[in-house]
């Protein structure tokens, strides 16, 4: 998945997913030895460096203490060892029909705002919904972890050090811009609102969607238009399906047009995927796609759980999903249950 080392990418937001995902860096030398206390007064400078407020500094960062719950979620997270499991049991838990009629409930009653959406950032409501359904069911759950404490823990254990300072000075700017401390809780890894975005990406995409004046993640309104620019930004395709089922022919071996596409930020996302050709050009190799998608249309072929099973062809809108969160489990599942969610 992604090299949290090297994180610097914005669109990432169920950062905990990804997390899960990573052989874990060691504890750096110094972190371990820097008491909590001096290391704040550390972020302090750096943040008053950045122009965050005296006020917001002491506000945020006065009283904290280590969360040792944080460190232990953190240090627990397994590797990725082994082959990958199977696709097929992952997308029935989580393209079931309970969460397919809540997002068909949530999809009806915010109908009259979403075509305004869809019109201003070129995205697909099905796909926004999908995403804040499996984020947070909807909203049901975002976490309760004190955001402040959360990031100022990791960044403290010192393995991701760069990633989670950054992430710390980037909240107490959102505080700075006058988003409520009080309201700043979510997941243990420091994301949050209905999205799960961290404070960098908040900062950088997060818009007003209900025009009210305010840019609040648990807003429905204001989720599903940040989501939507959130995709935009990453480059989703106007008018083109993230994927498609297919048909492959009796015997084909997709394995014989392997990619060898490597990704240097998410270990093994590539795995199991065919190089990208046209649409065309795959059904003159015997692909079959079974819903409309243009010949034009660059795709790959993702058959993940082997032959006899079901294969996809899957877009560069496929792609913007996997930024979103760097796994094909995840991406697939969205992608399936937008479509669940708009038939």
């Amino acid at each position: 998945m992604i090299s949290l080392s090297k994180f610097s990418m914005l669109r990432i937001s169920a950062l905990v997913l990804c997390l899960a995902a990573l052989p874990l860096p060691s504890m750096r030398a110094d972190a371990q030895q820097e008491s909590f206390s001096a290391y704040m007064q550390t972020v302090a400078s750096h943040a008053r460096r950045d122009g965050v407020s005296e006020a917001t500094i002491t506000s945020t960062l006065a009283g904290l203490t280590p969360n040792q719950r944080v460190i232990d979620l953190d240090t627990s997270q397994p590797g990725s060892q082994g082959g990958p499991p199977p696709l097929a049991p992952y997308i029935a838990r989580h393209v079931g029909s309970s969460i397919v009629s809540r997002g068909r409930a949530r999809y009806a009653s915010m109908a009259s705002m979403l075509p305004a959406i869809e019109r201003r950032y070129d995205v697909p409501a099905s796909i926004l919904f999908a995403i804040w359904g499996h984020e947070t069911n909807f909203g049901s759950y975002t976490g309760d972890f004190d955001l402040a404490r959360s990031l100022a823990t990791l960044a403290w254990e010192g393995r991701r050090r760069e990633l989670f300072e950054g992430e710390l000075i980037a909240l107490m700017k959102m505080i700075d811009r006058g988003v409520p401390r009080s309201t700043l809780k979510g997941s243990w890894a420091g994301a949050f609102g209905y999205p799960q975005f961290l404070p960098s990406v908040y900062l950088k995409l997060a818009v007003d969607g209900d025009g009210d004046g305010r840019t609040d993640l648990f807003s429905a309104a204001d989720a599903i238009a940040s989501i939507a620019n959130y995709f935009r930004d990453a480059g989703w395709r106007s008018g083109e399906p993230w994927g498609v089922r297919a048909a492959v022919p009796s015997g084909f071996d997709v394995s014989a047009y392997a990619t060898k596409l490597v990704s240097p930020t998410c270990e093994k996302v590539h795995a199991r995927h065919s190089q990208w050709k046209t649409v065309a050009e795959w059904r003159s190799l015997g692909v079959a796609p079974l819903a409309p998608i243009g010949n034009e249309v660059l795709a790959t072929v993702f058959q993940p759980d082997g032959p006899g099973t079901p294969a996809y062809l899957l877009t560069g809108n496929y792609r913007v999903i996997l930024q979103y969160n760097c796994s094909n489990y995840y991406a697939m599942s969205v992608g399936l249950l937008a479509d669940e969610i708009a038939r």
